[in-house]
């Protein structure tokens, strides 16, 4: 089978043939019909600071996947063949294990599939694991991508180059709400985080995505931390499974199109031109398909 390899401390990946996989007694083969690239992904190709936090070579990339079970191991009772699964897990960057997406066959922990149950795209389904108010504010330093953030439902799009975060929130909400009630911090960006918590009203909620590739330091962490009762998680800390439930839930009632973030569908072996268009800026989620 094809697959793209991580396999030394260079940039890029390779792509390379492999035998198809055997399944362990509590695993599942997965013919992968879907794979899209996750910032993380652009990290291992890199081979930055953070991917030799983040990976141990080899390993063969991708963990945001869709694909069909073709065979199963010895104690696997609960998926059968035929299941439709996306797939995530420890898997991608060489941590217990060195399989991840980016091939055409993947060796799976059964307890790390979910079975679709409703006929929503393969290319939906091999997104469903990054998907996620009430009113939105979107943020980003790309106009492109603040006007599509527009399209798939913001409420507002602000352009942290050229305004203030805080001065603008201040503007748009309520004048009873003293803060942000939930924040999704994607970018990593360790000045963005810091000031994340100063955003955040009495009991709100912030979630941390994006891979920081600097301490993190709250200024002031009394006012901002201590007494604001907030929550935080990790990445981690969703309900695997049951965000993923209510998230095919939204896409098959067709209350949430994720059609429009989705800027290209590839054959895998074009995938030196899909990490340059996604390094450019000028993509946004870029899906390959391994068969090709």
């Amino acid at each position: 089978m094809q697959c793209l390899l991580k396999c030394d401390e260079g940039e890029g990946f390779q792509l390379v043939t492999r035998p198809v996989p055997t399944p362990g007694p509590d695993q599942v083969i997965i013919k992968v019909h879907k794979v899209a690239i996750c910032g993380s992904d652009l990290n291992l190709w890199k081979w930055n600071d953070l991917a030799r936090t983040i990976a141990t070579l080899p390993f063969i990339p991708g963990h945001e996947v869709t694909g069909e079970v073709v065979a199963l191991g010895s104690e696997v009772t609960e998926s059968g063949r035929g299941d439709i699964c996306p797939n995530m897990s420890q898997y991608g960057h060489g941590r217990g294990t060195d399989q991840g997406g980016c091939c055409e066959y993947s060796c799976v922990c059964v307890k790390y599939c979910y079975t679709l149950t409703t006929n929503i795209s393969q290319e939906h389904a091999a997104i469903l694991e990054p998907m996620g108010g009430k009113k939105v504010f979107a943020v980003d330093v790309n106009t492109e991508r603040l006007t599509l953030a527009l399209k798939m439902g913001a409420d507002k799009v602000i352009n942290s180059q050229k305004e203030d975060i805080k001065s603008v929130l201040r503007g748009e909400l309520a004048e009873d709400t003293d803060g942000i009630g939930r924040i999704v911090e994607a970018t990593g960006a360790s000045d963005v985080i810091n000031n994340s918590f100063s955003w955040l009203r009495k009991g709100g909620h912030i979630v941390l995505i994006g891979l920081p590739k600097a301490p993190i330091h709250i200024q002031n962490p009394i006012t901002d931390l201590v007494l604001k009762a907030i929550t935080l998680k990790s990445v981690h800390g969703r309900r695997i499974f049951h965000s993923w439930v209510e998230c095919e839930r939204l896409l098959c009632e067709g209350r949430v199109d994720p059609s429009p973030i989705i800027s290209h569908v590839l054959p895998m072996s074009q995938y030196k031109h899909a990490f340059h268009l996604f390094n450019s800026g000028k993509a946004s989620k870029i899906i390959f398909d391994p068969r090709e």
